[in-house]
């Protein structure tokens, strides 16, 4: 064992093991879609959407996914929902894998899974009315609620703040945000156990994504849900998270509860996103913001970089990190990072030579 190897293991506490069994668990998920070029169709590559995640989900808890645009959270979303297929890894839920279940087979756990779609214009039907579009779930599962179907389907509406007698109307009468309520409504009709909800407010305005955000809160409450919520807003997901993980180009950079990751983020990616965040104070204003600003853009997830994918764009970037890929360790007691150099944590790899150039990807800003 090297020397670095000897200090590295030194600071790193034991990885838990005897934590209760989470209701989802993921391990090694990965998603290539394929690229092929010409008359036959032979793939040339592939497009590394997401590339070996290992989370896990626990009972009645709130864990966001944030990250930058194409970092792979939606494809992420939808593998766990089952809507897509995965290319390698495993998924369990309530122990159960559900990796390669068919469409038969993936039937019945339909109940307790469901999905919040990001484009409340895309996600419902034109040609169905809010009462056919929040009955389907019913319909399909062959489930006839106490009370009939037309009862069941008004009191939905009303749950997610929706005027009941507007049973018969058409998703084109409705605005944006009463129109992702109504997919709120249809996802919560037959009580899941766990939602995904990707993107739930970005596509409404800011004055009703607050009113979104709190009824998703309050029907957690009501019903005992658990959710994994997408989103690029680093202030929705702080205002309805417990847990977080922050994924860049496919992988999890950084995992930890609420107060840990945005009191002491380690990873300096999540250094360079929280720093983006506006703050609403115009004393501040011509002082120095601290905000990170990154150079360049994102790497290609067709050919992602060697080693630490964020090595091009780090400023502590060092020898270690364009060759060595960082594992996904706990530095800290539930706060897990991916990094050979943290914030706020003891270097994994002290010594090492920086890479030529790496302080001159980052500048900081003033207001």
């Amino acid at each position: 064992m090297t020397d670095t190897q000897k200090t590295a293991a030194a600071v790193i506490p034991q990885q838990s093991t005897d934590s209760p069994e989470p209701l989802l668990k993921v391990t090694g998920l990965t998603k290539h879609f394929p690229i092929t070029k010409g008359l036959l169709r032979r793939q040339s590559g592939a497009v590394k959407a997401v590339d070996g995640l290992d989370f896990d989900v626990r009972r009645g808890e709130t864990l966001g996914i944030v990250g930058e645009s194409g970092c792979g959270k939606s494809t992420m979303g939808r593998l766990i929902t089952r809507l897509l297929e995965p290319t390698g890894g495993t998924i369990e839920f309530e122990g159960k894998d559900i990796t390669h279940l068919g469409v038969a087979g993936m039937r019945p756990l339909r109940r307790d899974v469901q999905m919040i779609f990001q484009d409340p214009y895309g996600s419902l039907n034109p040609r169905h009315t809010v009462g056919t579009i929040v009955s389907a779930p019913f319909k399909l599962q062959g489930v006839e609620p106490e009370g009939g179907l037309k009862a069941e389907v008004q009191r939905l509406l009303s749950l997610v703040g929706l005027n009941p007698e507007h049973y018969n109307r058409y998703p084109h009468e409705f605005s944006g945000g009463q129109r992702q309520r109504i997919g709120i409504a249809r996802a919560l009709a037959l009580k899941p156990k766990l939602v995904v909800a990707d993107e739930p407010v970005s596509a409404l305005d800011v004055s009703i994504q607050a009113q979104v955000v709190n009824l998703l809160d309050d029907l957690q409450e009501e019903l005992g849900l658990t959710y994994v919520i997408i989103a690029h807003d680093l202030s929705v997901i702080r205002h309805v998270s417990d847990r977080i993980a922050v994924m860049y180009l496919g992988k999890i950079v950084e995992l930890a509860d609420n107060k840990s990751l945005y009191g002491e983020p380690m990873h300096p990616y999540t250094a360079a996103l929280m720093s983006a965040v506006p703050v609403p104070d115009p004393r501040r204003r011509g002082a120095k913001s601290g905000r990170i600003l990154l150079k360049g853009d994102v790497p290609s997830p067709i050919s992602p970089p060697s080693g630490c994918r964020f090595h091009t764009r780090c400023w502590k970037a060092t020898q270690i990190c364009a060759t060595q890929e960082p594992p996904l360790l706990a530095l800290k007691t539930g706060h897990q990072v991916a990094c050979h150099h943290p914030e706020n944590a003891p270097d994994q790899a002290p010594g090492d030579k920086p890479l030529p150039g790496a302080a001159d990807t980052v500048t900081t800003a003033t207001e």
